[in-house]
């Protein structure tokens, strides 16, 4: 075996499998058929299993190439979260959810042309795929980590309703359609009543003791034997082979570490994680001209070769997250951990180390997530986590020296994904820190990340800099069309600071660089709403539902600002065809173009509930046009009292400010109640 052979190595560590690595995926076979099976036979399926499994890998390299292009129409596998470069200010409202999935299907697409897109209307609008005999085949759909619909606040809840809810659309619509949900166990209670809905989504009149048409598929570790297939495997075709119950000693020595680390006491289980870092280690630890792996060579090679790489991993998050005081992470390990039995979700403590901290240390494979008594719990991944590390002959930066601005953004784009901000912002700033000057396209998608990265923190002045800073980049580099969406986003947080003038010069801007782009268009519209230019707004709308006239962002700002002209008919035109309506300001436009037709009673109800989706009383959060409509159709209710309280709520609101020729109409209505 020559050096390069042994270099590119048969495992894959810590890297989820791929289609592409099917050819060395084991120990899975019987997994991978009973899932193919349920998948295409049940509307709904559900994958759970501890974090660490192999769900992932499952999916993708076991049953998704079993499964034939001419018996069924296979997505690409669907996530719910997303960490791209595209600026995220320059995106419309939406649903990030359900945008993610459709980025997923659809990689290619400019996230802004997904943003208006619904779940049912993307399948709707997929060509259906048939066989050989002109029928069509099941359309299989696979969304994976769906644990990730179960973290945010009370706004993501919504979200995650208004997901579930197309999911279930879907389902009733298309009776071809075949959904698998792949999620971890610690989660699973928190998706049943969604998995009723979903399982339920065709029975439009079937009584409650009917079958449900749905099934759960539990993901257990690996057998003795599905972990010896697994070690021994992959060796096939390399020049090497191991030596008689060389393999099998590595497979009991991984048991023992399971057993002694987790409580369950399954016997003759193997985490497949610390499989395949145990059998890559294994392998680059052997000299280039080994042909035989004998039992000399697995001697103490599984707890050293687990120590190493957790040691590893605790130095890089150190690093990431700690300016490098690894003390700081493990002292908190040692803590929370003390008598190495599993901790419930409800009784972490991270005040000082950031609530992300939990989530990375599970990503990393650190912790174990699982479920205990329906609460989900977190446990060490390895028993020697929690001892002191070694001082002696430890590498220092030797991993991250290695890394290079790519690969910082890739991180950068995970960590943004998955909602850490922290890291997000540490990686970015390194790939930016280790890029040339030259890379000018590079250097402009790291300041775009990064301006992704100060949005969602919701810092807008760090998120106009680094956009801007990407808009240059671009601009230098020739790629004009990169450029167009830059301008959008900063024209959006122009107006969310209140610069509706500066914002339409930006926006106008971006309208030059890429004229076809019909969401530049519609941006531009409200912003010249905002700055006081209805008629001039209306224009720019009426322009882009000529070219498109089932544009759902058109219809819906179009229809807001008819039912603030007082032009009800047309209003309640526009906002009918974008229907259903999810956004709570078009809820209450239409709720106020329905009392301007004398309908006060079915507005009232409407507007109450659009209401009761918003983000309370805090002026901050607040949204003034959407208080201006409600307080008009209390107006116009007769109550008084109730629409003065709410105009004096939407002139002290902040997202959005009340634009300023709204603002007098707002004062007269809040001293109406004397």
């Amino acid at each position: 075996m020559n050096a390069h052979q042994a270099s590119q190595g048969p495992y894959q560590c810590l890297r989820p499998f791929h289609r592409e690595d099917r050819h060395r995926f084991f120990g899975r076979d019987e997994e991978s058929r009973e899932l193919r099976d349920l998948w295409q036979s049940q509307r709904l399926t559900v994958l759970y299993g501890s974090s660490g499994v192999g769900k992932t890998s499952l999916l993708q390299a076991g049953v998704i190439p079993m499964l034939g292009s001419h018996t069924a129409d296979v997505l690409p596998l669907g996530r719910v979260s997303y960490g791209s470069a595209f600026p995220r200010a320059a995106l419309p409202p939406h649903n990030p959810y359900v945008l993610a999935l459709l980025m997923s299907w659809s990689p290619q697409t400019p996230p802004n042309r997904l943003a208006g897109m619904s779940i049912p209307a993307y399948l709707r609008a997929r060509p259906a795929k048939r066989d050989a005999f002109g029928d069509r085949v099941p359309r299989l759909v696979a969304i994976d980590q769906a644990e990730e619909l179960f973290t945010g606040d009370r706004q993501h809840r919504l979200y995650r309703d208004w997901f579930f809810g197309q999911l279930a659309e879907a389902l009733r619509a298309d009776d071809d359609l075949r959904l698998l949900l792949s999620i971890r166990v610690d989660r699973l209670m928190d998706l049943l009543p969604y998995e009723w809905e979903l399982a339920a989504a065709d029975r439009r009149s079937a009584s409650d003791d009917e079958d449900i048409d749905a099934e759960r598929f539990p993901l257990e570790a690996l057998s003795f034997d599905g972990a010896l297939e697994a070690v021994q495997k992959p060796l096939q075709g390399t020049g090497r082979v191991f030596a008689a119950d060389t393999a099998e000693q590595v497979v009991r020595d991984l048991i023992k570490v399971r057993a002694r680390t987790s409580s369950r006491k399954q016997a003759q289980e193997v985490e497949p994680v610390q499989l395949q870092v145990v059998c890559e280690a294994l392998w680059r630890s052997l000299p280039p001209e080994t042909t035989e792996i004998t039992k000399a060579h697995v001697h103490d090679h599984v707890d050293t070769a687990l120590s190493e790489h957790y040691d590893k991993e605790i130095r890089e998050i150190a690093s990431e997250r700690f300016d490098g005081d690894e003390r700081r992470l493990r002292t908190w390990l040692r803590l929370t951990f003390a008598d190495r039995q599993p901790v419930r979700r409800s009784a972490i403590r991270t005040k000082g180390i950031g609530n992300t901290l939990v989530a990375l240390l599970v990503k990393r494979h650190l912790l174990r997530a699982d479920q205990r008594m329906g609460e989900g719990s977190y446990e060490l991944a390895y028993d020697r986590l929690l001892q002191p590390a070694p001082l002696a002959d430890r590498p220092t930066g030797h991993s991250s020296a290695r890394r290079t601005p790519e690969d910082f953004l890739h991180g950068a784009e995970i960590a943004l994904r998955e909602g850490d901000l922290l890291l997000a912002a540490t990686l970015g700033e390194k790939a930016l820190g280790r890029s040339q000057e030259r890379d000018l396209s590079l250097r402009a998608r790291i300041e775009s990340l990064l301006g992704n990265v100060a949005h969602e923190g919701g810092d807008l002045v760090r998120a106009i800099e680094h956009y801007s800073s990407a808009a240059k980049g671009f601009e230098t580099a020739g790629a004009a069309a990169a450029v167009g969406p830059l301008l959008t986003a900063i024209g959006r947080l122009r107006l969310a600071q209140g610069s509706p003038a500066t914002a339409v010069r930006e926006l106008y801007a971006a309208m030059v660089r890429v004229p076809a782009d019909l969401t530049i268009q519609t941006e531009l519209a409200l912003a010249l709403w905002h700055g006081g230019h209805p008629d001039a707004a209306i224009g720019v709308l009426n322009g882009v539902l000529d070219r498109e006239g089932d544009n759902t962002d058109a219809l819906l700002i179009r229809g807001q600002i008819l039912a603030g002209m007082g032009k009800a008919e047309a209003a309640l035109r526009d906002l009918d065809r974008a229907k259903p309506l999810r956004w709570p300001f078009a809820k209450v436009a239409h709720a106020l173009a329905l009392a301007q037709s004398d309908s006060v009673m079915q507005a009232q109800q409407e507007m109450v509930e659009a209401l009761a989706e918003t983000a309370g009383n805090d002026p901050a959060v607040a949204h003034g046009p959407l208080l201006l409509y409600a307080a008009r159709v209390e107006k116009l209710a007769g109550k008084t009292t109730s629409a003065a309280d709410l105009a004096r709520r939407a002139i002290s609101a902040k997202a959005p400010a009340l634009p300023g020729h709204l603002v007098n109409h707002a004062r007269e209505l809040a001293v109406s109640a004397g």
